[in-house]
């Protein structure tokens, strides 16, 4: 009872405190009981709880060590950081500070709240976790996602304010969830539909001009600018105080959001580490751009190169298609006169068939001439006002005039109204009996082949899908090349012929897969363009 007596001036005093004898604890104060959630009695027990069963398992593995050192009469430090766990289950940082007692056997110790300078060091650990994450990131949403996890898996809540303009919308963010749906109901929309006037907010126009963190002991004045008094109220009710950290992020020298960061232990030294943080984050989503600009950079080389490599190979084509036309035509156009006046003689069947076998050959071969001339010759477009839908029609119904359609059934789907287009009818006719006569060759027997006409951003859609195999995702970069083809019987011209006319007109021309298999192909036609003509095939290289 002398004991307490002696030392019953600190049952007032806040901060948790107690005396030991050896390893046994002779007095606590009231804060230090609250603290452990313990009684007097229990405390001072020597069967009762020990202190060292409240410490974390990393502090006893340093403090046994210490035990013993004290054992060998070696003084013991004055002052310790160590974990406990308190009352209510969870663990906290203390600081530890040791003095002389009343007695010469007594030690004072003397707990202080150490959670502030905790919350610096686990700020500072998930910086430097983060790093190798921030760097290796691709994009600018992965870049925040991760930044805002790694801060909040430290205890805290955290939210990125994207700047748009002159505006702050809310970009990634771990939050209370009951917060952020009442939030959106007192707003009536998304969080993230949410824009505020960045005006409205001084204190962040400040962070981006002094380009530095900032903490904030109580942000909720602050709020008062941007919130309604009912998010204001709410605000309050769910946090008794709010502690905010704020730091700038710039990208490439401009302001590009606001990391902010919510949490009862922050102190102004955390302000040093967030802004680190920031200014890492801004070095990650930088990175990221740069990846980007490079991978475009590479992807247009890679354009220009092929375009270089393919009008090369068809200036080399083009002055073989002259010698093509020339030695091969003339000849061809004799053989036919000879057919025809050989089908005018009275033949047996073997000479009949034989002629006429002559003259599918030879009919065959004027068009792979006619196609390879197609496919060099400059286009001269001579555009005037037609509508795609008729013109379609038109197509359609001559590939069943020359019964090429017996095989397969053909569907005609036109979007109603469609507006005029203006072009070269003749060109696109061409085109497009190319495009029927692809889809036709890959279809099976009793497929189907779909014809249809639709709007488009760009103007007109015109789509061609058949029931065929489809085209292997390897072949799609070269399937509108000259004389690739993936048919035994197939000369690889007509889909040239396509593209050039498609790009003759100022329009797009791709190829995909058709849902449940088979290949589609969509053109893509402005309605007014001006006529563009290819380069002159053998008449030197294009600029790049």
């Amino acid at each position: 009872m002398d004991l307490m007596r002696e030392y019953q001036s600190l049952d007032g005093l806040p901060i948790p405190t107690l005396v030991v004898q050896g390893e046994r604890v002779v007095y606590a104060n009231p804060a230090m009981l609250e603290l452990l959630g313990v009684g007097q009695e229990e405390l001072l027990s020597p069967s009762g709880l020990k202190l060292m069963e409240r410490l974390s398992p990393r502090e006893k593995t340093w403090l046994e060590p210490q035990r013993e050192a004290k054992h060998r009469g070696e003084p013991p430090p004055d002052t310790v950081w160590m974990q406990m766990r308190v009352a209510s289950g969870e663990e906290r940082a203390f600081y530890v500070r040791r003095g002389a007692g009343a007695r010469p056997e007594d030690t004072l110790m003397v707990l202080l709240d150490a959670e502030a300078e905790a919350s610096v060091r686990r700020l500072t650990e998930a910086l430097a976790r983060s790093a190798g994450e921030l760097v290796s990131c691709r994009d600018e949403q992965t870049v925040l996602e991760k930044a805002v996890e790694a801060i909040h898996q430290q205890g805290f809540y955290v939210a990125v304010m994207l700047l748009e303009g002159d505006t702050l919308v809310h970009g990634p963010m771990r939050q209370k969830a009951e917060v952020v749906a009442a939030l959106e109901q007192i707003y009536g929309c998304p969080n993230s539909e949410i824009r505020l006037p960045l005006s409205n907010v001084p204190h962040i126009e400040q962070a981006f001009t002094w380009r530095k963190a900032t903490f904030h002991q109580d942000i909720f004045l602050a709020m008062e600018r941007f919130h309604t008094p009912e998010a204001l109220t709410l605000l309050r009710r769910t946090f008794s105080s709010l502690r905010v950290l704020e730091a700038p992020i710039f990208v490439e020298g401009e302001p590009y959001a606001l990391l902010t960061i919510q949490g009862e232990a922050l102190t102004p030294v955390s302000a040093a580490t967030m802004e680190l943080f920031g200014t890492q984050i801004g070095g990650a989503l930088e990175n990221v751009r740069h990846h980007r600009l490079a991978a475009s950079r590479l992807s247009e080389l890679s354009r220009l190169q092929a375009e270089l490599v393919a009008q090369e190979r068809l200036n080399v084509l083009g002055e073989a298609a002259g010698v093509v036309a020339h030695e091969v035509r003339n000849p061809l156009g004799a053989i036919l006169n000879v057919v025809a006046v050989l089908k005018r003689e009275k033949l047996g069947s073997l000479g009949a068939s034989a002629v006429e076998i002559l003259e599918e050959e030879a009919t065959r071969l004027d068009a792979i001439v006619r196609d390879l001339l197609d496919v060099v010759r400059p286009l001269e477009p001579r555009p005037r006002t037609l509508h795609l839908g008729e013109l379609v029609q038109r197509t359609v119904t001559l590939f069943r005039e020359r019964r090429q359609l017996e095989k397969v059934r053909l569907e005609l789907d036109e979007e109603p109204d469609l507006p005029p287009l203006s072009a070269d009818e003749t060109l696109l006719q061409m085109a497009l009996e190319n495009l029927v006569r692809n889809a036709v060759q890959a279809s099976p027997p009793g497929g189907t082949v779909r014809v249809a006409v639709a709007r488009a951003p760009e103007g007109l859609l015109l789509t061609v899908e058949d029931e065929g195999p489809g085209i292997s995702p390897t072949d799609v970069p070269r399937i509108f090349e000259p004389f690739f083809t993936t048919r035994s019987t197939g000369t690889g011209l007509g889909l040239a012929v396509v593209r050039r006319v498609v790009l003759a007109h100022g329009g797009t021309v791709s190829v995909g897969q058709r849902p449940g298999g088979g290949a589609r192909f969509e053109l893509r036609l402005p309605l007014a363009v001006e006529a563009r003509s290819p380069p002159v095939m053998g008449q030197g290289n294009p600029s790049p």
